[in-house]
């Protein structure tokens, strides 16, 4: 029992940030339901689901949705009135042709710009709940923008002050686990050297890391958004999520190289050194990712560096003996290839040193300048 209990607190708390969501979501209902009825609002039911909509996994992303909402429900509470009042009908054919009117124009221009995805359904709205509750249009437009200001207003207050979530805090955890997705698609690369790849196994290796890569710049709009009005505090978000993007290319570009195998004889001379490189980048990933997620020092970074020393020298010696000039064409180019793209990967490792010692409010580890050029 004890350990059963022990599995169900351990799968909670890395459920957090939903469990968080769920609570936030309940109380956003619940406060605008109560509102909405004390207000003796028409429909409390919109309050109650704007509430939903705008309640969101930070408070980035509901400041956006909050945005978005409110501007696209003015713009079809407007268009919606406007086309109610100054068209009359009497009748249902009157009616579906002002229904064709109002959700035409607005559904196109929802499609051009995202953020008036509201303005069809409220217009909709405007348009036909004067029909349904013998109301005049001016009163359902007015109803309407206080029903979405209610929901809106109680969705927002919840993401600021129940179990508030703030996407810069969540930027370092999810920054942290794709460096850890990088670390282990490289391992897995670098090792498919000595048999080679086909396209499957490599994009089966990358598999998620892209998602993840889209995931994360999405939550680094939503963290400017907060900084930008003041909610949250801490490093600009961009130069992080550039780096960790560069290093997704380089692990892109290494799995195009890894498609064939290094010719048996190359391959004798630089396994050792190839399996140096791999481990040292691959330690230095995860634990830049760990002091990331933690707020620690960068780790230094002299074991990589010297680890591409040995390989660039023993690719020199391989050179002198000239087993370079019998590789075919595709074998050299991804040879070569496979150098500048593990020099490139040096690089942003430098630079995601420096990103990791930003966000963890310590100046940078001075290393050893011994950078090979393989």
């Amino acid at each position: 029992m004890a350990g059963f209990l022990k599995r169900m607190a351990g799968r909670l708390r890395s459920r957090r940030p939903q469990l968080a969501l769920a609570v936030r979501v309940t109380v956003a209902a619940v406060a605008a339901y109560a509102i909405a009825t004390a207000l003796h609002l028409t429909l409390p039911l919109w309050a109650v689901l704007t509430s939903l909509i705008v309640t969101q996994m930070s408070v980035g992303r509901s400041l956006k949705a909050t945005t978005d909402y409110m501007l696209g429900t003015i713009g079809g509470a407007v268009y919606g009135g406007a086309i109610a009042v100054l068209i009359p009908h009497s009748s249902e054919a009157a009616l579906l042709g002002l229904l064709v009117l109002t959700v035409a124009p607005l559904a196109y221009l929802g499609s051009l710009n995202p953020t008036l995805t509201a303005a069809t359904v409220t217009g909709v709205i405007v348009l036909l709940i004067p029909e349904m509750h013998h109301t005049s249009p001016l009163n359902s437009v007015i109803d309407r923008l206080i029903e979405v200001a209610v929901g809106a207003s109680t969705g927002l207050a919840a993401s600021f002050l129940v179990l508030p979530s703030r996407a810069h805090h969540q930027i370092r955890a999810n920054a942290a686990r794709l460096i850890e997705l990088i670390a282990g698609a490289f391992s897995e690369l670098l090792a498919g050297l000595t048999h080679g790849l086909d396209n499957e196994a490599s994009h089966r290796i990358q598999d998620g890391i892209g998602a993840a890569v889209t995931a994360l710049h999405a939550m680094g709009q939503e963290a400017e958004r907060e900084r930008a009005a003041r909610l949250s505090s801490g490093p600009d978000t961009g130069p992080l999520l550039r780096t960790i993007l560069r290093l997704r290319h380089d692990v892109v570009m290494i799995g195009r190289e890894c498609l064939v195998a290094l010719p048996a004889n190359v391959q004798a001379r630089l396994d050792t050194p190839l399996s140096g490189v791999r481990e040292a980048i691959v330690a230095h990933l995860r634990a830049s990712a760990a002091a990331l997620q933690s707020g620690a020092s960068p780790p230094v970074i002299d074991p990589v560096q010297f680890a591409l020393q040995g390989y660039a020298e023993e690719v020199a010696a391989v050179r002198r003996d000239g087993l370079t000039r019998t590789l075919p064409g595709d074998s050299a180019e991804r040879f070569f290839a496979l150098g500048f793209s593990l020099e490139q990967m040096r690089q942003n490792l430098g630079d995601l040193d420096r990103c990791v010692a930003e966000w963890s409010a310590t100046p940078p580890v001075v290393n050893r300048d011994t950078r090979p050029e393989i």
